[in-house]
């Protein structure tokens, strides 16, 4: 059933059970994620943006470092972490690997701009990684937004289904 993946190993009423709980914690019951993965990307994002402006911020950035889906929930905060880690564990593979391959993107850039700052001196060197890193990566974001909500054709499939 391709409207909700994060389920595709359950039926009727475990199904439902299972997609409140989703629900209940903020992870999307249609897909089996969270949005909450992204404010990693958000923060390096936030640092990166601080640069032209104050180009100390760079030695902030250079604290960020990359976390997996799992490491991210497992240091958080976030009330129904353990649930977040099952859900993306039983997430349809393909939804998973289309976010995987946009976080591990993201990653990438992120530390390779950070490897960059570190061999630089100028500052308008620092500033100049920081715009293009941060023009790469909110786009990626956004689309990793889209993946994780489900996009299109998820929106089609529970219009249709009501």
């Amino acid at each position: 059933m391709a409207s909700q993946p994060a389920m595709r190993a359950q039926t009727g009423p475990e199904a439902v059970a299972w997609a409140e709980r989703l629900r209940l914690a903020n992870i999307n019951p249609r897909t089996g994620l969270a949005t909450d993965y992204l404010n990693h990307f958000n923060e390096a994002v936030m640092l990166l943006e601080m640069i032209p402006d104050m180009p100390e911020c760079a030695e902030d950035f250079l604290t960020w470092s990359p976390l997996s889906y799992a490491e991210h929930f497992t240091a958080s905060n976030f009330k129904a972490r353990d649930l977040a880690i099952e859900a993306y564990e039983k997430a349809e593979p393909s939804v998973r690997a289309q976010f995987d391959h946009i976080t591990d993107t993201m990653t990438s850039i992120l530390t390779a701009v950070g490897s960059a700052m570190r061999e630089v001196e100028k500052d308008s060197t620092r500033v100049r990684l920081a715009e293009q890193a941060t023009a790469w990566v909110k786009p990626l974001i956004a689309a990793c937004g889209g993946i994780i909500n489900g996009g299109a054709e998820a929106d089609v499939d529970t219009i249709m289904a009501n």
